[in-house]
């Protein structure tokens, strides 16, 4: 790793080349002379889902895989729906998009169903599809689980010298499997003809506009759907938002942001320790030492896990990433479960990831390489790295230069990417002429940036911002203030005042014991929460 005045002067040169333009990626194409024939509307046949008695029925979209040939080869699309529980007052239909990439749209629609209020689930259509590469529609697959689990047992949360020659190494061989093992498709499967998808689907319903709600990366879907589709956009909520330009054409910036905001969200839970001793249970009052202390203590001792997996310092930087999503509820519990990580007992911060993680870190990189240009030097990629790992010091060395796994890494491996990107979108974001679009923010979101939010919501020509004064990821279903404008918006289209922000996150409990524990997040199901 680079320190001191090195790190400091790499940092300095790198956003000097940031703001002279460099790094903005890939210029856009020349327009064709002609566009393509429109592709045929898919045909649904709609049939019971696996055998679920849970209202829902499921059909297959055959869309085309590259809609540079629409009339060419097709790719299935999984897709589920669930009827209007009152037809007679029917609005319409909503799609839920999860995040990932990764996630399924299937599961995400049918496992969230419970917890969308009786107002939309009597007046919309509920509708989930699986994009393209991820699960019934084409599984992308990179490393198979030997490979990733090797890589990701190997790792380590304070990397030591070589650490970076390592990632790009392993970002090198990712790469170059992606491109021999899904061959086929890992060319197809960026976000501009994922939206040309859910256009073909809300063809396919007969639908002359959908309501949408993406939350994540389904942000950044339904931010391309209304871009390249405006005028078939009757409501659509933006949740836990992304900055589209920077992160399609600034990656480093983006990524700059992410490790910054994770780091600093696992922060303020580490103070909240500091200044509720009993309530949080690990650290003796000095829960920054003790957090750093035992990086080193299962780096060097892992703890073997009941599958006979090691258990490292990598590991609980890897669950702390996506848990920490949660917001303050689930302090505690992590509270409990560093302690049981000093006494070498397992807990959810202790499980290595598993074979259905692999499926969706598969699709996580090879998605997100898919949509996102880094420039092509592996100099200055070395040295914007190790800058934005040393502005994150709790989680940044373990997640920046271990294995190719999730959003904050994605550098060493998309700057070599081998394969071609025509399903990358390079257009305007502003999405002119519209419906006004509702973007959600979380000031604490350690995941997508608050600051995300707001670049979206004033990118958009009729965005409209809605703000959550909260820790953890994205907003729905985390605050009745937050639900209530939101279901409002989606029934009524009517929109929160400007500058509303909803204030109303439970402190964590002063004791443990005093609540249920919190429920651990599996990155592998997107749901949306039960409104307490």
């Amino acid at each position: 790793m680079l320190v001191g005045a090195r790190l400091r002067t790499a940092w300095g040169a790198a956003l000097s080349v940031l703001a002279a333009g460099a790094l903005m990626g890939t210029a856009p194409g020349a327009a064709t002379a002609a566009a393509p024939a429109a592709p045929p509307v898919p045909v649904l046949s709609w049939g019971p889902c696996d055998g679920a008695a849970d209202g829902f029925e499921c059909a297959t979209a055959q869309v085309p895989l590259d809609y540079r040939e629409p009339t060419g080869r097709t790719l299935p699309i999984a897709v589920t729906r669930r009827r209007a529980a009152d037809p007679a007052h029917r609005t319409g239909v909503l799609v839920l998009h999860p995040g990932g990439p990764g996630n399924s749209g299937v599961s995400f629609a049918r496992n969230s169903y419970a917890a969308l209020p009786a107002a939309l689930r009597e007046g919309f259509d509920v509708i989930g599809y699986d994009m393209r590469g991820v699960g019934r529609s084409g599984q992308v697959e990179c490393w198979n689980d030997q490979e990733y689990s090797a890589a990701v047992d190997a790792a380590r949360g304070m990397p030591g010298p070589g650490a970076l020659r390592e990632a790009v190494r392993q970002g090198a061989e990712f790469g170059r499997t992606c491109a021999e093992r899904s061959a086929d498709l890992v060319p197809f499967i960026g976000t501009a003809s994922n939206a040309k998808d859910l256009d073909l689907l809300r063809q396919a319903l007969g639908e002359q506009q959908l309501s949408f709600y993406g939350r994540s990366f389904g942000s950044y879907v339904g931010t391309v759907y209304a871009a390249q589709f405006p005028r078939r956009v009757r409501a659509m909520v933006l949740d836990g938002a992304y900055d589209p330009r920077r992160y399609a054409d600034v990656p480093y910036a983006y990524d700059a942001g992410q490790f910054k905001a994770l780091d600093a969200a696992l922060g303020r839970f580490l103070d909240w320790c500091a200044q509720n001793a009993t309530a949080c249970g690990f650290g003796d009052g000095r829960p920054r030492e003790a957090f750093e202390a035992l990086k080193r203590s299962l780096d060097a001792d892992p703890v073997i896990t009941p599958n006979g997996r090691p258990a490292t310092g990598y590991t609980l930087a890897y669950r702390l990433m996506f848990n920490i999503n949660s917001g303050k509820e689930i302090w505690p519990a992590f509270g409990e479960a560093l302690k049981a990580a000093q006494e070498h007992r397992t807990s959810f911060l202790l499980s290595p990831p598993s074979p259905a993680s692999f499926d969706f870190l598969n699709v996580n990189m090879a998605v997100e390489c898919a949509d996102r240009v880094y420039p092509t030097s592996r100099l200055l990629m070395g040295a914007l790295v190790s800058a934005e790992v040393a502005t994150a010091p709790l989680l940044g060395p373990a997640i920046g230069f271990g294995p190719p796994t999730y959003d904050h890494n994605h550098a060493p491996t998309c700057v070599q990417w081998p394969s071609e990107r025509p399903s990358r979108y390079e257009g305007s974001y502003r999405a002119a002429g519209s419906a006004p679009i509702l973007v959600l923010g979380t000031t604490g979101d350690p995941d997508t940036p608050y600051q995300d939010a707001v670049a979206l919501a004033g990118t958009l020509e009729n965005g409209r911002l809605l703000t959550f004064d909260a820790e953890g990821h994205t907003g729905y279903n985390r605050s009745a203030c937050v639900s209530a404008l939101v279901n409002d918006y989606l029934t009524t289209l009517a929109l929160p005042a400007r500058n509303t922000a909803c204030t109303d996150e439970e402190p964590p409990p002063t004791l443990a014991r005093h609540r249920a524990p919190a429920t651990p997040v599996d990155e592998t199901q997107d749901v949306i929460p039960a409104l307490h």
